[in-house]
């Protein structure tokens, strides 16, 4: 069988991996120049960027990567983190720690005045994460579509599943609550910085289950990865190649059709690529308007309407530094938090500082830096607006990356600015949309989107079907598509 694959993300590469090594046709068809999609990289001089956060989830026993770079044969060197990240929220500085004890008594010393309260919050939400980590460790598809998936989710279920139910249409708001916490502002906001990271969300429209699978799973395992979580696609796109199958950047694809039982698609240069299987690993606002109007009319009334819904923007500045400027001992990983602000526009950063060891990223004496910030795209939606908020935005993210280091303007060898519509002729992801749904009760779980489209023999993966964002979502929305076609043999 031919297998196409639409996107070089990590999502389609894991797809067309597992089926390369299954022996079928795999032909990627990536339209940037780089592998990895949102997970990518560029170079700028002496200056290698990871185009997003760099943060690794899922290389510990059990975990996706784990789980299918075993399968695959390969690996990626990491760095498993003991100290996750630090987090600066108002003036406290906190160490996020993966050993649960610590992270426990951290939060307890960081604030006092909740300390019962907030070691109840953690253990209830540590054993719903559990809890979930059994349900989904044998990854199961949701929401369920054919027989077999049915079956897949009812033999996941085992005998602690059932004190999940509660959860189910529950916020990780109503747990704050719960532990009355709700009015701590301080420890309440430094949950929205975790949550609004992983999950796109804060407390209040969190899924509780989706959120305590958050909070509990950086205790499992959080990575540096030498070069950026990019080694991933490479390494993927590589083992395609290696396995007979042809992958390709620079090819857009502008439309989508079915010819006599076989999907088409067509590149900007009006090339025809044909296949039994075509898998899109895009958002789902750019893989519905390639379809022709009959066979949009085809697709779940809920993948429709999503495809008609803006996401979140991301505004990144890439700065390569002087190590000589960066205070000893500064964490690799770091989160600055305004106290009273939003979790959006500058006041939540998340940093991704490089190794001084990691020399692919910076020659010896740099580091680069990759600092990140959610942003409604309306800011952005005119040229008046764009240039005057990108200016507006750089200098308050410069501030808040003070806080960490407090000399870095003096240390600046490199600046570039990664606005929305940057992100959108680079990734090619319509008006810079990044991170998929937000997981809500309306978007999670359930609620989710298959990466089944209803569609014979066309398939969907990566962030905006389930299970979600990040490396280890879409990797396991890939692994979904992948079973889902070899078992049609």
């Amino acid at each position: 069988m031919d297998i196409i694959i639409i996107g070089g993300g990590i999502g389609g590469l894991t797809a067309g991996a597992l089926l390369s090594k299954d022996g079928y046709h795999v032909t990627v068809l990536e339209a940037s120049n780089e592998w990895g999609g949102s997970a990518g990289k560029f170079s700028r001089k002496d200056y290698l960027f990871p185009v997003g956060a760099t943060m690794g989830m899922g290389f510990e026993e059990g975990g996706i990567h784990y789980r299918i770079f075993k399968e695959l044969g390969i690996s990626v060197p990491f760095l498993k983190l003991d100290e996750i990240m630090r987090v600066y929220n108002g003036s406290s500085i906190m160490p996020y720690y993966a050993d649960r004890n610590r992270h426990l008594a951290e939060c307890t010393s960081q604030f006092p005045d909740h300390a019962e309260r907030i070691v109840s919050f953690y253990q209830e939400i540590w054993k719903m994460g559990a809890e979930v980590r059994k349900l989904i460790k044998p990854l199961p598809v949701l929401p369920p579509v054919t027989m077999s998936e049915w079956r897949k989710l009812l033999f996941s279920i085992n005998i602690g599943t059932p004190k999940l139910f509660p959860y189910l249409r529950k916020t990780m708001g109503d747990l704050l609550k719960k532990h009355d916490l709700e009015e701590s502002h301080h420890f309440r906001h430094f949950i929205d910085g975790q949550l609004i990271d992983s999950m796109q969300a804060t407390s209040g429209e969190c899924s509780a289950l989706m959120g305590a699978l958050a909070l509990d799973i950086y205790h499992e395992g959080a990575y540096y990865t030498e070069g950026g979580l990019y080694s991933i696609a490479e390494k993927l796109q590589a083992y395609i190649e290696d396995h007979g199958g042809k992958t390709f950047k620079r090819k857009h694809i502008q439309t989508i059709r079915n010819e006599k039982n076989k999907w088409v698609a067509v590149d900007q240069r009006g090339e025809n690529w044909k296949a039994d299987h075509l898998v899109c690993n895009l958002p789902v606002q750019s893989f519905v308007p390639l379809l022709p109007e009959p066979l949009k009319l085809e697709l779940p009334n809920k993948l429709q309407k999503r495809s008609t819904i803006s996401q979140w923007g991301a505004f990144t500045l890439y700065l390569a530094i002087d190590e000589s400027v960066i205070p000893d001992y500064t964490a690799l990983f770091n989160q600055v938090l305004v106290e009273g602000g939003t979790m959006t526009e500058g006041d939540h950063l998340f940093l991704s500082l490089s190794s001084s060891m990691d020399h692919i990223r910076a020659p010896k004496g740099y580091r680069t830096l990759t600092v990140s910030t959610h942003t409604e795209l309306h800011h952005w939606d005119t040229k008046e607006k764009y240039d005057r908020y990108k200016e507006h935005l750089t200098e308050k993210v410069l501030n808040g990356v003070e806080r960490v280091i407090p000399d870095v303007r003096s240390g600046i060898d490199m600046m570039l600015t990664g606005a929305p519509r940057a992100w959108e002729r680079f990734t090619k992801r319509p008006n810079g949309m990044v991170g998929g749904f937000p997981q809500t009760n309306e978007y999670s779980l359930f609620n989710s989107i298959s990466h089944r489209t209803g569609l014979e023999g066309l398939w969907l993966c990566g962030d905006s079907v389930f299970p979600g964002a990040g490396t280890i979502g879409v990797s396991t929305s890939g692994y979904h598509v992948y079973q889902s076609i070899a078992g049609k043999r």
